[in-house]
């Protein structure tokens, strides 16, 4: 009987690396249509009776403008040319981070807590192109097996042009072209360094925030990220 278990387990595990080897080198060169975050939010909507679609549109890295490549970098993950999927650097300050956030809550010191993550433009993608957003271990274990994967057989450049294409922009918006289109009426390739920067500075949550009616801490963020981006390099 454990005999049979291990075999089946075996199985399993080796079907499971060939599919996902097979479907990241497939989505290497071709768009990848649907993301498990589009599907999670159109069951939303219909739950809550609110019809928000799917509004994206798959563009070539050529179509972005270098702006928002480098915007986006320089707000995201500024050493995304140097790390390897997984910038341990930045784990280990936000460890540090949230370590004193957490004495300092104890302490009485600040009313809420604020953790802070080290989640990079790579582990992004992987989670938002291949898996289902949840805060699990095992979630965490698949994210790093992506991660590495996407790494190796897509490379920097490819990693970006996914990114720019399924990150979420918005209730129903995906991709930058499709935000772009939706916020400035204007194809990505045309965004100015200003609206690249907003469209940055909203990532960390979309759905709450409008690059086209910024707040004023966006407008601050924006104007952060506009002045990191002259040292950014692109892929």
């Amino acid at each position: 009987m454990v005999k049979k278990l291990f075999i089946w387990f075996v199985r399993i595990v080796v079907g499971f690396l060939v599919l996902s080897v097979a479907l990241v080198a497939v989505t290497r060169f071709v768009p990848i249509p649907l993301t498990p975050l589009m599907v999670i939010r159109l069951i939303e909507g219909g739950l809550e009776g609110k019809w928000v679609g799917i509004d994206k549109t798959w563009v070539p890295l050529e179509a972005i403008s270098p702006a928002v490549q480098r915007a986006v970098i320089a707000s995201e993950d500024a050493r995304f040319l140097t790390h390897t999927g997984i910038d341990w650097d930045a784990v280990q300050e936000a460890q540090k981070r949230n370590e004193r956030t957490e004495r300092l809550a104890a302490q009485g010191k600040i009313k809420r807590k604020r953790l802070y993550g080290a989640s990079t433009i790579t582990m992004q993608t992987a989670k938002n192109a291949f898996l289902f957003p949840s805060r699990t271990y095992i979630r965490k274990a698949f994210e790093a097996y992506f991660t590495y994967l996407i790494e190796f057989i897509w490379g920097k450049r490819r990693i970006l042009e996914v990114y720019l294409n399924v990150i979420e922009m918005g209730n129903g918006v995906y991709g930058v072209e499709a935000a772009s289109q939706r916020y400035f009426g204007k194809s990505a390739q045309q965004l100015s360094q200003r609206e690249a920067a907003l469209i940055a500075a909203v990532l960390p949550n979309p759905r709450k925030w409008s690059p086209a009616k910024p707040s004023a801490y966006i407008q601050r963020k924006a104007s952060t990220i506009q002045a990191r981006v002259a040292g950014v390099a692109l892929p």
